[in-house]
């Protein structure tokens, strides 16, 4: 197996070729689905329908964006947690759907990146759902962990034998230090799933927005410490300004 690393609009992208196929470990975003599409046929010289799997490991921009788009022009089958299709819905969720996308814009012009049309569907039709401890179909030699807390159906995905994790946004890299992501949505559940991450065995880990590297305990700890201990998300900081405004007191509950 072949991990590639490909430069995102605003993240990384992994592609893992194996003499089957190609498996994307995301949905990346549909802003870059040109450039996957070129460095399959070009770089790789491959044909587009040998992509055959999409993992997308949460519902946000760049993570799921252009995963309809791709499976559209290639015929791959799109896998998810099965909670990933509801996460934007209902008018809260869809609200939550503008805002990601606005963030991600936000993301994009902090990175000098030029505006693009970055529009996804809030609903996801995946072809198969994927549950913890699961291999991912077509592609044995992974397997599925379920780590919530950046949102309810995070996943990560684990290659035992090379020791790689692509574990999306549980970690970020922020002003040259590791930390938890934003939001946290369920924070009891992001620190179980850091604890999980934390003891695969001489795991180098992915990131969506740093670059691969191991992580000792260490490091794990400062994480934990760093972790809210209250959901942390736009809907609750919101509302924390706007009753701070008002000089109301205000309750996380």
């Amino acid at each position: 197996m072949q991990l590639h690393t490909l430069n995102g609009y605003i993240q990384n992208i992994y592609l893992a070729q194996h003499p089957e196929g190609l498996m994307l470990l995301d949905g990346c975003s549909r802003a870059d689905v040109p450039m996957v599409r070129r460095f399959i046929t070009q770089t790789l010289g491959l044909s587009l329908q040998d992509l055959k799997v999409i993992v997308v490991t949460h519902m946000h921009p760049d993570h799921a964006g252009g995963a309809h788009l791709l499976r559209r022009l290639s015929g791959c089958k799109i896998y998810s947690h099965p909670k990933a299709p509801n996460w934007y819905r209902g008018i809260a969720g869809r609200t939550a759907h503008l805002v990601d996308l606005s963030l991600a814009l936000w993301v994009a012009g902090r990175l000098n990146k030029p505006r693009k049309n970055i529009w996804y569907s809030a609903v996801l039709k995946s072809d198969e759902f994927i549950q913890d401890g699961a291999q991912v179909p077509e592609f044995p030699e992974w397997q599925v962990l379920y780590t919530p807390g950046h949102t309810d159906h995070d996943l990560s995905i684990w290659h035992a034998q090379q020791r790689k994790v692509y574990i999306a946004d549980l970690i970020v890299r922020v002003k040259n230090r590791y930390v938890p992501p934003y939001p946290v949505c369920h924070p009891n559940q992001y620190r179980r799933s850091l604890i999980r991450v934390a003891e695969l065995p001489d795991a180098t880990l992915y990131f969506a927005h740093a670059a691969p590297e191991h992580l000792d305990s260490d490091a794990f700890a400062k994480i934990q410490a760093l972790a809210p201990r209250l959901p942390k998300n736009t809907w609750r900081t919101t509302k924390s300004r706007i009753y701070r405004a008002l000089r109301l007191p205000y309750s996380s509950t």
